[in-house]
């Protein structure tokens, strides 16, 4: 027993390490670049930084795998609430809209953010080449969005990763198998199995995520969920059951996030006014896209929109 604590706090003190040092390497390669997302030599990788307490950032999240290295944050999918921090991180599988919220940040010590696309196709192949696949298991509903802490040889992996941005000339060759290999970790941690069910042909996962495609490509017609569930070969009460605990939401509620995201986009990056908004995004009713937009952003569309260009 003395033995393993000893070893767990030798583990946690590597871990507490890591972490310093891509704080370091993060904050070295965003310093003078401002909050937000920062755009890095190797593809799909991003870094964000944020030195204050911002307002909540809503948008439509493709599968991603986002590690905090400094700092706290919460995501808001539907009603749930999932709170992480140093040395957590956070996977989407599925396309999902998201509110997120930087909790703990200052200027002397920013919030900071290791984010990773992540490619189904490339874990598929890797589940191809394991030699000794995990049992079977029955399949349940699995959310498209976990919270969990990254170990050493997960985080051992960001680093070398972002090593490699002080020498680009290596980036092609190498790049792409440690990319490889955080799937990998991935794949054997303790969320193995939700990671799997992303890219394993006909999984219950992989057929919601086809249909969220396809909600996503028209969000403003009107849908019957019956029709939906005929895409996902599945009956309409098997589909609600799993897209729910995919998403932890209806298909209409997915579909009114969709609308609203977008209608706010319009007025905000393309003058819209909110009458023509609500049109664009599908609304037939102007009073009722205000309460769904009120219950939603806090405000209504003038005023959110208002203080969003003045914040």
């Amino acid at each position: 027993m003395a033995i393993e604590m000893l070893n767990q706090v030798i583990n946690q003190d590597a871990i507490a390490n890591q972490c310093q040092e891509l704080a370091g390497l993060l904050t070295r390669h965003t310093d003078g670049k401002g909050n937000g997302f920062h755009k890095t030599a190797i593809d799909k990788l991003e870094f964000t930084r944020e030195s204050s307490v911002p307002a909540a950032l809503h948008g439509v999240y493709e599968p991603i795998l986002g590690i905090i290295v400094q700092g706290k944050k919460e995501a808001l999918l539907g009603e749930e609430t999932y709170r992480y921090g140093e040395a957590q991180y956070l996977a989407i599988s599925v396309d999902l809209p998201l509110s997120g919220f930087v909790v703990e940040a200052t200027p002397d010590k920013p919030y900071l953010g290791f984010k990773l696309n992540l490619d189904p196709r490339q874990l598929c192949d890797i589940i191809t080449a394991q030699t000794k696949p995990s049992a079977s298991k029955k399949e349940n509903s699995v959310r498209g969005l976990f919270v969990s802490n990254a170990d050493a040889p997960l985080l051992d992996c960001a680093l070398r990763l972002t090593r490699l941005l002080d020498t680009p000339q290596d980036i092609p060759m190498l790049a792409p198998m440690i990319i490889r290999e955080i799937y990998y970790r991935l794949l054997i941690g303790e969320q193995g199995e939700a990671v799997r069910q992303i890219a394993t042909s006909g999984s219950n996962m992989q057929r919601i995520a086809e249909v969220l495609k396809l909600i996503k490509t028209d969000f403003a017609k009107p849908m019957r969920v019956e029709d939906l569930a005929g895409q996902a070969n599945m009956s309409p009460s098997s589909f609600h059951h799993h897209f729910k605990g995919v998403t932890s939401m209806s298909p209409l509620q997915y579909q009114k996030q969709l609308r609203l995201l977008e209608a706010r986009r319009l007025m905000l990056a393309e003058n819209s006014d909110a009458a023509n908004a609500a049109y664009q995004v599908g609304y037939e009713s102007p009073s009722q896209f205000s309460r769904e937009y009120s219950r939603m952003f806090g405000a209504p569309p003038i005023r959110d929109i208002e203080r969003l260009r003045t914040a």
